[in-house]
């Protein structure tokens, strides 16, 4: 890897992208404070469910924003990933084993709950097991927090008694967006049962700051003076959010735009315990592909292993990386795209100066180091469309075509586009063939393609991909208007290729062949108008 070190930077200098806007706020906020001390970031992670690609994106965003603070101001940071294994199971979720007895332990804290998986002492353990080598995955630098070790070994205490000693304020605060019937029992302290073990919702009949005890009665009438230490009780997650970023001072937490209002009320309870809460950024959600809100109840949601299956992981976070803010729509059709803009950034990057690359996404990617070994002579899109048209189901056939491109080129020299070719071939089998449909040309098309393959037929074999994109050009000029040329490309697509979208013709053509792309044309032009919108089935040029 190659390592771009920036001459010592001001902050005038640096980019406007969005992790040095947030690095900004926070130097602002920790300006007047001892710089040996480090700045806290957290993220949170709910052990009720696997790891999902919303933790990768939470995770993977923070570090980024830690990224560019430490450009600024080469000030010590400290990343906390914290998992919320207190909290008590209420739904069972639908994609791990044993259902029926997950169902018995309801209302159990995660962390008490038998690991349904059989290889860890408790649920929370396994899932939290499965978060820690998630995040080693990626390689994310962190640390890694429990919440039932920080209640029961007292790391909490001393904000557990500010809770009680402020117990009736915050539920002022809480109070007014609760339903009639939970505002009169409301309490942000849930003792754990002594008998049953399970989190209680019960109304609070007395606190005792001093003594850090709460008085209350279970469902059946029988009375308990519980202590909040020792973890024998937890928060409400509102009141909890805001004791743990008082308790362990933390100065930047992001969360989602569904934690809005959450954020707003948390952050009021934060001041009431006597500190000012985390700066925070609000992202967007992610949406599928018919623009709907991800659920994960739903199971509309893209997992990270789908996307590992298809691309690279540096193009999922080069997907994350940009415009955290706004809603993007989040499915396998955007792996290509993705893939295709991190190449292209990795490539920008080999010409840019230090300076330059910190502007450069790859420059976050890589936590500023450049890997020009990720670098492909064709762009993933062009794969797939080699194994496509070529309906490939082994790598060698796109490999093949790459060597006719390059003579170079072998898996044992090229492992990066190895992987690529790897990526294409499963998104080909198994997202594109199902579903691959040609459409028939229109009569000025069919004109326009004839003169394309004659005129194809009088280009050397060795012709430069652009020398073959201008011909492509100069015959759609023939039979399209200027303001219908892209009609004419969405023809070559649509008609010789059976999908909306393409590479270049030019490069294709030119990795495909002179030859075999002449052929290409003439079979689509042979191809029965009834049979133009079948899903191919021809399995022979494989």
């Amino acid at each position: 890897m190659q390592k771009k070190t920036p001459s010592p930077q001001n902050d005038s200098s640096l980019p406007k992208l969005w992790p040095f806007e947030e690095a900004r706020k926070l130097a602002a906020r920790v300006a007047d404070r001892d710089p040996s001390k480090p700045v806290l970031m957290e993220t949170g992670y709910g052990p009720s469910g696997l790891p999902h690609i919303g933790t990768f994106g939470e995770v993977a965003r923070t570090t980024w924003v830690r990224q560019a603070f430490q450009e600024l101001t080469g000030r010590k940071t400290r990343l906390l990933a914290f998992s919320d294994d207190m909290d008590a199971l209420r739904k069972v979720p639908g994609n791990v084993p044993q259902q029926e007895m997950l169902a018995e332990h309801l209302g159990l804290p995660l962390s008490r709950i038998p690991d349904p998986f059989g290889t860890h002492e408790s649920f929370a353990a396994h899932n939290n097991a499965r978060l820690r080598q998630f995040l080693d995955a990626f390689g994310f630098d962190y640390e890694f927090a429990s919440a039932t070790d920080y209640y029961t070994s007292g790391i909490f205490d001393a904000a557990l008694k500010r809770v009680l000693e402020e117990h009736d304020r915050i539920i002022e605060v809480i109070a007014p967006t609760l339903g009639k019937e939970r505002r009169a029992t409301y309490s942000p302290v849930l003792p754990i049962h002594p008998e049953t073990g399970r989190v209680m919702q019960v109304p609070i009949i007395s606190v005792n700051p001093d003594a850090g005890t709460v008085v209350w009665k279970d469902d059946e009438g029988k009375s308990f003076e519980t202590s909040v230490y020792g973890g024998q009780a937890k928060m409400q997650w509102k009141a909890d959010w805001a004791m743990r970023w008082y308790a362990l001072g933390v100065d930047y937490e992001m969360s989602g735009k569904d934690l809005i209002d959450s954020v707003k009320l948390s952050s009021k309870i934060c001041r009431i315990l006597g500190s000012e809460p985390p700066l925070n950024l609000t992202y967007e959600l992610f949406l599928d592909a018919n623009g709907q809100k991800i659920s994960k109840s739903k199971g509309n949601g893209l997992s990270v292993e789908e996307w590992l299956r298809y691309g690279p992981a540096e193009s999922l976070a080069h997907y994350m990386f940009q415009q955290p803010t706004r809603a993007k729509r989040l499915y396998t059709d955007m792996i290509p795209r993705a893939t295709d803009e991190y190449l292209a950034l990795v490539q920008k990057g080999e010409q840019q100066s230090a300076e330059e690359f910190l502007s450069n996404p790859v420059w976050f990617v890589h936590e500023g180091t450049l890997r020009p070994q990720d670098t492909s002579p064709v762009s993933f899109t062009a794969l797939l469309n080699l194994a496509s048209v070529a309906n490939a189901r082994e790598v060698e056939t796109l490999w093949k075509f790459l060597r006719r491109y390059d003579s170079s080129l072998s898996p044992e020299t090229h492992p990066y586009v190895a992987g690529l070719v790897q990526h294409a071939l499963d998104y080909f089998n198994e997202r594109v063939r199902p579903t691959k449909v040609f459409r028939a040309p229109t009569a000025t098309e069919r004109k326009a393609l004839e003169d394309l393959a004659a005129t194809l037929k009088t280009v050397p074999e060795n012709a430069s991909p652009d020398d073959v994109q201008n011909v492509v050009f100069e015959v759609g000029k023939r039979y399209f208007a200027k303001p219908e040329l892209r009609s004419w490309f969405g023809c070559l697509y649509e008609v010789l290729l059976g999908q909306k979208e393409g590479p270049r013709f030019g490069i294709f053509a030119a990795l495909f062949g002179l030859k075999e792309t002449i052929a290409l044309i003439d079979e689509a032009l042979a191809r029965p108008v009834e049979a133009a919108e079948e899903t191919v089935a021809e399995e022979s040029r494989g």
